[in-house]
């Protein structure tokens, strides 16, 4: 299959990329934005013909969660406009797209893990901007796959663990919130699910992946500052300490019951991929 990656450059992108050497029966088209603009409908409809694309992951997104707040045209144009272009484009060639998506859809007012089919209702620019971006993709691509995850980090880019691991070794103290609870999701896990995926087939649908476990970014710090041998202390701090402009959904841990039944894949434990990342990095 001839496989367009968008984001190639971010956190997932570079983790997929690691991974094609494993699977050297496709041809990847590995994208940014100077490569490709993907909020160009006819830029992106010539790539996929002259390129013959069988299937698109769509990594791109706009990330900077509070930055969009102030910044909305724009995180529309990339979270909700690009995907509906990529999978107007690759429906017409009959091919498929696995659209990547956040927790963020969520409000986080849940005490239970979250399934594909609970009722989203996203509270930031963020949040709706992903949500219409699914919606988007969905309606527009027959063979589309919508993954949802939550917390990434990886080696690459930057991250919660490298920001944590920087000031745990600056400072001799830090306050970290203790009431936001989520489950930390390496890059390549996830990365690794999305071949499963590719190879497998595509089973159209909403999808959850994350790490297993369930811990609060108090719980990960610690959990990063003990892998990584850092002296700092840390102290539980409430959410209404640390004010943002985007708000946060408190619970956001993902039921990740369907992607296992469909794909066969076993999940790691986030703190043992944790230890895998830091001993990388």
């Amino acid at each position: 299959m001839n496989i367009l990656i968008t984001g190639c450059n971010g956190q997932l992108g570079n983790e997929i990329q690691l991974l094609e050497k494993l699977h050297p029966q496709h041809l990847y088209y590995n994208t940014d934005v100077e490569e490709l603009d993907i909020t160009d409908a006819e830029a992106i409809g010539r790539f996929v013909e002259e390129n013959q694309i069988d299937g698109i992951v769509n990594c791109a997104a706009y990330t900077a969660v509070d930055k969009a707040e102030s910044d909305a045209d724009f995180c529309q144009k990339l979270n909700a406009e690009a995907p509906r272009l990529l999978a107007e484009a690759i429906d017409r060639r009959d091919g498929w797209m696995i659209q990547v998506s956040t927790d963020y859809v969520f409000d986080g007012t849940q005490h239970t893990p979250y399934c594909e089919d609970d009722a989203t209702c996203p509270n930031s620019v963020y949040g709706r901007t992903k949500l219409e971006g699914e919606e988007n993709v969905t309606s527009r691509c027959r063979r589309a796959m919508i993954i949802r995850t939550a917390w990434l980090y990886s080696t690459f880019g930057n991250n919660f663990v490298k920001t944590m691991l920087r000031l745990g070794r600056e400072k001799d103290e830090l306050g970290v919130i203790f009431d936001q609870i989520g489950t930390p999701t390496y890059a390549r896990d996830f990365a690794v699910a999305i071949f499963a995926a590719i190879e497998q087939g595509i089973v159209p649908g909403i999808y959850h992946f994350s790490n297993e476990g369930v811990a609060s970014w108090y719980d990960f710090t610690l959990s990063i500052h003990r892998l990584a041998g850092v002296a700092c202390r840390v102290r539980p701090i409430h959410t209404t300490d640390y004010p943002t402009p985007a708000t946060r959904p408190h619970y956001s841990v993902l039921d990740k019951s369907k992607i296992k039944s469909v794909y066969g894949i076993e999940i790691p434990h986030w703190e043992a991929s944790l230890a895998e990342c830091i001993k990388k990095l």
